[in-house]
């Protein structure tokens, strides 16, 4: 099936007239119940309000699908009548982990905004007589209360007895303790215009139960915070924590978009999690991102119909997003997954957008960045078929850095001028007659995600003849190095 969700209906035979709606979900549809199954009957599904349920299949029996449980993988028959289907989220700029935070006004402007006064109504601003500090306004007794929030020892605090990561946590600990203020926060008094995440990610199925995960090791630190590996309902998941107020609302943009997307060659989101900031879990990649991959197995494990595995991956999941006309923007062999599996997953959506509007050039990419995109800002599918020819000259280098020993400078005025990288050590030629086509100094002369897909199969097709489905991920004598 190409769609998702089909909707058919007819008149019912009545007297009346009725119309009656059948909803019929495609294979592959994500639904989350609106009510526990706990004494099931043979065949059907156990699950509890919340859980998140895949449909598998239709099923011969009136009303029910054969659905698989995204945490326990088992499978079986659910009532069509106790789910619903899980909603992408919808990229909207007004969509705030913080509602009610109202920017830079005066406490006599907060006052106003406090009414009609109702104790526990609250708002945090930030403060004009103190640049950089916020300060919390409670109603309580017909009167408005301001609590100065200092920034010390890179933590929140408004009495020097609570600490506190960001905004979100100090909120969050406050609903729920008085502490030091007159009154616990009890309703938030959102911005004009704001909308709650929160609430958006609840209403829509992809917000999580922190007393449901447990946190494991570290595998990993960004600009943005650490990811920990981790295990919510008895699934493996990776979890990426953002402690910081502003990185945590930008990655909502990330975040929303993954709600999106779901392709096998595309990491997947399990939902997010909102408790002292952001936690964002996705499927666990055990086998970590594909430049280290590379590196640490080199030439004597992986060969070069695996390399070309990996770079058919990675097309396939681009392919889809071209599909959904969405650009990635930050396509490199860093932010491709591999999973236990031997599976290539495109994932790190954050500069990910419909459209192709501003960005901060500071923040771009630049040995994988095409030129137009560099000069003039102008991203497309096109720009992204540039980063992945870039990302398979990674590949076929065994995750070397690209255009070694030349300053991001260099790259930028060689490229400009007509330069391209030679072919990776034992590269194929036709695969690098692939990168050349991908790197076409004009946009539209570059192929498309499916025509780099069709070659690249064609060219997994001669090196492995006698089997339409290319190589085996890596056979079981090589796991070991793995």
């Amino acid at each position: 099936y190409s769609w998702t969700n089909l909707f058919l209906y007819f008149w019912a035979p009545s007297v009346k007239g009725l119309r009656i709606f059948l909803t019929f979900w495609a294979p592959g549809t994500q639904c989350v119940a609106k009510c526990d199954s706990r004494k099931a009957k043979p065949g059907e599904l156990v699950y509890h309000k919340g859980d998140i349920l895949t449909i598998v299949d239709t099923s011969t029996k009136k009303g029910f699908y054969i659905a698989r449980h995204n945490s326990s993988a088992e499978e079986g028959l659910i009532n069509s009548n106790n789910v619903r289907e899980r909603e992408a989220l919808r990229v909207d700029p007004s969509l705030s982990l913080m509602p009610w935070f109202h920017g830079k006004i005066s406490g006599q402007a907060a006052v106003g905004k406090l009414q009609p006064a109702e104790d526990g109504l609250f708002l945090v601003r930030e403060s004009i007589r103190h640049p950089g500090d916020y300060v919390l306004c409670v109603s309580f007794s017909n009167e408005v209360f301001h609590y100065r929030v200092i920034y010390q020892d890179n933590k929140l605090t408004i009495d020097n007895k609570q600490y506190f990561y960001n905004l979100i946590d100090m909120i969050e600990f406050y609903s729920k303790n008085k502490g030091s203020l007159t009154t616990t926060l009890m309703k938030p008094r959102k911005k004009q215009g704001a909308k709650s995440a929160e609430q958006e990610l609840s209403k829509t199925g992809w917000l999580l139960d922190i007393t449901k995960l447990t946190l494991g090791e570290n595998i990993g630190e960004g600009e943005f915070g650490a990811v920990y590996q981790g295990e919510y309902m008895g699934q493996m998941v990776a979890v990426k924590t953002i402690k910081c107020d502003v990185t945590a609302q930008a990655f909502m943009q990330e975040t929303a978009v993954m709600t999106k997307l779901q392709h096998k060659n595309l990491v997947r989101l399990l939902g997010v999690i909102l408790h002292k900031g952001l936690h964002i879990v996705t499927e666990l990649m055990t086998k970590g991102n594909l430049v280290n991959f590379l590196r640490t197995r080199g030439r004597s494990v992986v060969n070069s119909a695996h390399l070309l595995r990996f770079a058919l991956d990675v097309c396939e999941g681009m392919e889809y997003l071209e599909s959904k006309k969405m650009v990635h923007r930050d396509l490199a062999a860093r932010n491709v997954l591999i999973s236990d599996e031997s599976v290539a997953k495109v994932s790190d959506f954050g500069l990910a957008k419909v459209d192709s509007k501003e960005l901060d050039k500071a923040k771009l990419p630049v040995k994988w960045t095409a030129p137009e995109a560099l000069r003039k800002e102008k991203f497309s599918t096109k720009s992204d078929v540039w980063s992945y020819g870039v990302l398979l000259w990674e590949i076929f280098a065994y995750g070397r850095q690209p255009y070694p020993k030349m300053t991001l400078k260099e790259v930028k005025e060689k490229v400009e001028g007509g330069y391209r990288m030679e072919a990776p050590e034992d590269c194929p030629p036709n695969v690098y007659s692939i990168m050349k086509l991908c790197w076409e100094q004009e946009p539209r002369k570059r192929p498309g995600f499916s025509k780099l897909r069709e070659k690249l199969e064609q060219e997994l097709s001669r090196m492995s003849p006698n089997s339409s489905e290319g190589p085996p991920r890596f056979v079981q004598s090589a796991l070991c190095f793995f």
